[in-house]
């Protein structure tokens, strides 16, 4: 009853911040009709719930539309509907089908969903100033992704702004074949308490939940997944705007980074500090918002106006200024290697630094947890993008019995870290399925370490024994202060993720292990 209080004081917030929405200071409000709650018939005839707010002026106008987040419903963008309006667009606000008043059962952005956008983009433009040459869809999460995969299916979609958005299911899901357990556990939460779970979303749950049948659930969440029709939104070509955060719990940035790279319509890729739709939060509650604004200018540029921005990357690191570039590669400079030395007996950690190392090893336990941690999905990252201070522990609290830890000499100079650091374990005394998490921390002088950036990485199959695991940490973009040392901390266990490990087993780091860490 908590996460139904939760979205209903929500909702009720983005109508009560509708009221007093600001616009953009360089962009004069145009008069509006106010908003009008319609009933749109979807896909089926299934009736989705949704409000239209548009200019008041005579002709035709700019149209977007906007699929509500996953557990919200259309009220959620009311403040925001009432800016874009005033900017002279006709906004359509609805609710997908099996949440709240909309009929139907939760599709997950699947075939019906897609169907039921382009039913809605008929409505916009058969009972709207809506002109059909001019049509753009946006939205947070749940929305974000409706709207993306829908340019893959209806080419009237000219523009797309994909707000803390997945483009690979699978991937978010069962990264580096590891189950995310909190975040799909809030999802299936939400999708009880306020929507209609379909048989077919209650059964891959379950198969993904008790680990059944992964096969059946990668291809439930493939068919749901943007990057499985990159050539039709290629070809389609609508312009897509990308804005995601750094410590995004539910959808992890690489896969946005991939797929951008992979695009070939007009595109821009904006990534800042936070976990899952923090960064635009205060947006839909009506107060200025960095990503709304850039949103407004990317529909202005592919809608209306046609002017451009240059550097289509946008990076606002953990803890430095705003940075933009013309490619994903033009923030890194250099790769350095950094291998995991031997483990020294006083203070139980090894030297990340210098050349690759061979003749030690570091056992640790399967079944134990340490202070290293990825924090709790959305409150962790969440609070840190409030309050500019990443999440913290005290290195030396981390039982070095239950871990490795590796500290890197601590140079005179800003260590920029910028793009997606890469961790390359050699491991021996493994099973045939076996989890490590690996964190790595920015570390001061007197223990308080800083999370950069954090990652799990499981195995599933092979014999046991020595086996090498890779692994790409989420990207980042941190400058770790002269005079700090950068940490990498590996255990087996962490409360956001399921794991493969046996209890009362280990697992052996040792000689060949490295981190490639990306220097900008």
């Amino acid at each position: 009853m908590a996460l139904r209080r939760l979205i209903t004081l929500f909702t009720a917030l983005a109508l009560v911040a509708s009221t007093s929405a600001i616009t953009s200071p360089a962009h004069a409000a145009v008069a509006t009709t106010g908003f009008s709650a319609v009933d749109i018939t979807g896909d089926g005839g299934v009736v989705l719930k949704a409000n239209v707010i548009a200019p008041s002026a005579a002709g035709r106008h700019p149209a977007v539309i906007l699929p509500s987040s996953w557990g919200l419903n259309d009220l959620e963008y009311l403040a925001q509907a009432r800016v874009l309006a005033g900017r002279g667009y006709v906004v359509v606000s609805y609710t997908p089908r099996g949440w709240w008043l909309s009929g139907g059962e939760i599709d997950t952005a699947g075939p019906k969903d897609m169907a039921d956008l382009s039913r809605v983009v008929d409505w916009t433009i058969a009972n709207t100033a809506a002109d059909p040459a001019r049509i753009g869809a946006a939205g947070i999460s749940y929305g974000a992704g409706i709207s993306l995969l829908g340019a893959a299916f209806d080419s009237r979609i000219r523009a797309v702004g994909v707000l803390s958005g997945w483009t690979d299911l699978p991937s978010s899901l069962y990264a580096d074949s590891t189950r995310h357990r909190q975040s799909a556990g809030l999802l299936e939460l939400a999708a009880d308490l306020v929507g209609k779970p379909s048989a077919e979303l209650t059964a891959m749950l379950h198969r993904f939940n008790t680990n059944q049948d992964v096969a059946s659930v990668m291809a439930w969440a493939k068919v749901r997944s943007a990057a499985t029709y990159l050539d039709a939104i290629n070809a389609n070509r609508p312009a897509v705007l990308i804005a995601n955060g750094w410590g995004d719990t539910f959808f992890p940035p690489n896969q946005m980074v991939d797929f951008y790279g992979k695009l070939t319509t007009p595109k821009r890729l904006e990534l800042r500090p936070g976990d899952h739709a923090i960064a635009e939060l205060s947006g839909v509650l009506g107060l200025p918002n960095d990503v709304w604004t850039s949103l407004y200018s990317w529909l202005d540029e592919h809608l209306a106006s046609g002017a451009t921005r240059a550097n289509p990357i946008y990076l606002k690191p953990l803890n430095a200024s705003a940075e933009t570039y013309p490619s994903w590669s033009a923030q890194t400079t250099a790769t350095v290697r950094h291998g995991l030395g031997r483990i020294r007996p006083l203070d139980g950690t090894g030297l990340l630094g210098g050349a690759v190392s061979s003749g030690w090893t570091k056992q640790i336990p399967t079944d134990e947890d340490t202070v290293a941690s990825g924090g709790v999905v959305l409150l962790t990252n969440g609070a840190a993008a409030i309050t500019g201070e990443q999440p913290e522990i005290w290195l030396p609290f981390v039982d070095r019995g239950e871990a490795g830890v590796w500290a890197a000499e601590r140079p005179s100079t800003v260590q920029r870290i910028r793009g997606v650091p890469k961790l390359h374990l050699e491991l021996s005394g493994t099973e045939s399925r076996g989890t490590v998490v690996a964190y790595l921390y920015d570390l001061d002088a007197i223990g308080n370490a800083k999370l950069i950036t954090h990652a799990p990485a499981t195995w599933l199959t092979g014999a046991a024994g020595a086996r090498g695991v890779d692994l790409k940490l989420p990207a980042a973009a941190y400058d770790v202060p002269a005079g700090h040392s950068l940490t990498l901390v590996v255990d087996t266990v962490d409360p956001l993720y399921y794991d493969e490990n046996a209890a009362g087993d280990s697992i052996t780091i040792g000689g060949g292990s490295y981190l490639d860490v990306p220097i900008g």
